[in-house]
Order: C-alpha cells, then sequence, then structure tokens
C-alpha cells in the first residue's frame, strides 16, 4: 500500500472492535513516530503507551462525555513533550509541531497494519495524568485510541457517532486551504 492509499484509509473511526496488541506492535508504532523530522533532531516527543486492561479502565473515567466510545480501545497512546525538550527559534516553539508530526506518523503507521488510531481532545488531563503517571511539567498533547474497526457501529456509539462512521466527513476544498506564493 502506498503513503496516499494510507493517508486515503486513515480515518478517526469510533466504532472499535478488539485488536492483539503485543510488545511488538507498541514498538513498531514507536519507531514510526521516531522516524519524524525534529528541530535539530531533538525529538522532543514522549508517548505512553496503555495496554493493560486495568489501565484502560482506569483511563474510562478520565474521558469526557461522548466519548464512551473510548471504552472500546485495545491500546490508548498519551502524547506528551515539553517546551524545553525542543527548539525555539525566534520565539517559534516547536514541541507540539514536531510531536505532532510523530504522531502522525505513528496514526499513519497503525492504520496501514489495519488498525484505527483516532487522537482525541475530549478527556479530563489530570485524571489521565493521574492513571498514566505523567509528571506535571509534561504537556499532555492528545490520546490516541487505538483498536480495529468494527462494523456494524458497536452499542457505545450514540446514533449520530454511528451515522458519521458510514462516510468520510468532507474536506476543505483546496481554494479554502492553499495559497500560491502570497496568504
Amino acid at each position: 500500500m502506498g503513503l496516499m492509499d494510507v493517508m486515503q484509509k486513515r480515518r478517526a473511526y469510533r466504532s472499535l472492535g478488539p485488536a492483539e496488541i503485543n510488545g511488538a506492535l507498541v514498538d513498531e508504532l514507536a519507531r514510526a513516530a521516531s522516524l519524524a523530522a525534529s528541530c535539530f533532531n531533538k525529538q522532543p516527543w514522549r508517548f505512553v503507551f496503555a495496554f493493560d486492561r486495568g489501565v484502560l479502565d482506569g483511563l474510562k473515567e478520565a474521558m469526557n462525555e461522548g466519548n464512551e466510545w473510548t471504552h472500546a480501545a485495545s491500546l490508548i497512546v498519551a502524547v506528551c513533550s515539553r517546551r524545553d525538550l525542543d527548539c525555539v527559534v525566534q520565539g517559534r516553539e516547536y514541541y507540539l509541531f514536531d510531536t505532532g508530526m510523530a504522531t502522525a506518523c505513528l496514526i499513519l503507521r497503525a492504520t496501514e497494519m489495519g488498525l484505527v488510531a483516532h487522537p482525541i481532545a475530549g478527556f479530563d488531563q489530570e485524571k489521565a495524568r493521574e492513571v498514566l503517571g505523567i509528571p506535571v511539567d509534561m504537556t499532555l498533547i492528545t490520546l490516541v485510541i487505538v483498536g480495529r474497526h468494527l462494523l456494524p457501529p458497536n452499542a457505545l456509539l450514540s446514533e449520530k457517532q454511528a451515522a458519521i462512521e458510514a462516510q468520510r466527513p468532507e474536506r476543505l476544498p483546496l481554494a479554502e486551504i492553499l495559497r500560491r506564493n502570497r496568504f
């Protein structure tokens, strides 16, 4: 499968079924993330791969209303970084950008492996930090929810969420996101 095929296949599905998670899979996803570009090769990203059932159950309490579908996750990846782990060039802080690129590599590799990897913002940061033992000086940027796509949609989805599973949401037209030579 070519890169463009993987990017087109990638979807933030919510209907998840179980996926086998083992050390080799975790290492493969981390290895993919580690290949991302970063400012002066500082590699500011830090990941916590949670797949122990007790830890996943603990993370259920951190999820916002509407994210009950995350309870079916086989793996949750906490994406963290800290400002001082990366470049600050002329006032531009690169740690979030670089960590985002690494997370995109992880998500694309998961997609290539037949998994869903859905990043979310709807969670209680302090509760997730507590469950995962993430130090307070680290920025918990996102949680990536991983599993296998399940059809028909599982019962954890709302009616609206189940309907969204059927069709890729529209992307903005290029004319709205693209400028040539000048803004």
